[in-house]
């Protein structure tokens, strides 16, 4: 079987700043239930936090955290050559035990789902005199798929990705006939291309708003012309953002 590599972070780079071509991952929905930290990141990925599996193992932090901080070691322990082990035989390998992402000014560690029931299954069977009777109860009920649709579930996540046009259309609903019929729009003219990033998996949403920069590449090429001098000054028209993007607060925004 061909061995398939779970997504982790890039290398971080010179560069202090994120524009918005940078589409790093960052957490979509998370939520902590019964103690249990989850979440979703950006790229559909469902996750625990360090401490939500550390419970549902019967473990303390800090053995998650030295799995961490030993899965590449050059002489692994015996503890992270069995959860490889585990990883293996379905074909899934990992450059680190955790990814970690930034989110609302804190650095999350991130376990996703196949990893998490890689260390629960070694907790549950294979960790000698030190299994622990959670981890084999918690096991049995969140093997094979169960842990991922838990963790959907639970932040109200859709996997199929029947939402990720929603907040698209509420825009364009609120501006299609912002500019009058007959005149050149930004907004009008891109969307096309925005529906067919989004369906390629683009996150376009209030965090990633495309036809900003398409304007401002379009204004620059404008001014750099002086098509002011040639076609007359452009036309500003008001645009809204829905409730669901923090830009809504400065209602309406010329464009």
């Amino acid at each position: 079987m061909k061995q398939r590599t779970i997504k982790a972070l890039p290398v971080k780079s010179d560069q202090k700043g994120i524009g918005q071509g940078v589409l790093d991952l960052g957490i979509e929905k998370d939520a902590e239930i019964n103690g249990i930290g989850m979440g979703v990141l950006s790229d559909g990925t469902p996750y625990l936090n360090q401490r939500g599996l550390a419970a549902l193992c019967g473990v303390q932090n800090a053995h998650i955290g030295t799995i961490s901080s030993q899965w590449n070691e050059a002489e692994p322990k015996p503890r992270i050559q069995a959860i490889k082990g585990i990883l293996s035989k379905i074909g899934l390998g990992a450059a680190a035990a955790h990814i970690e992402v930034p989110h609302n000014g804190v650095v999350h560690y991130c376990y996703p789902a196949e990893i998490c029931l890689a260390i629960l299954e070694y907790y549950a069977f294979d960790a000698g005199t030190n299994c622990q009777p959670e981890a084999r109860d918690n096991f049995r009920i969140l093997a094979g798929t169960k842990l991922r649709e838990m963790i959907y579930s639970q932040v109200g996540y859709d996997p199929t990705g029947r939402s990720r046009l929603d907040k698209w259309h509420e825009r364009i609903a609120m501006n299609y006939q912002s500019a009058p019929r007959g005149f050149f729009s930004v907004f009008n003219e891109a969307e096309t291309l925005i529906y067919e990033m989004i369906v390629a998996g683009a996150p376009v949403d209030e965090k990633n708003v495309i036809d900003i920069s398409i304007g401002r590449h379009w204004s620059k090429y404008w001014d750099d012309n002086g098509f002011n001098d040639k076609y007359g000054d452009r036309s500003k028209f008001p645009h809204r953002y829905p409730d669901s993007h923090p830009q809504s607060k400065s209602n309406p925004q010329g464009r």
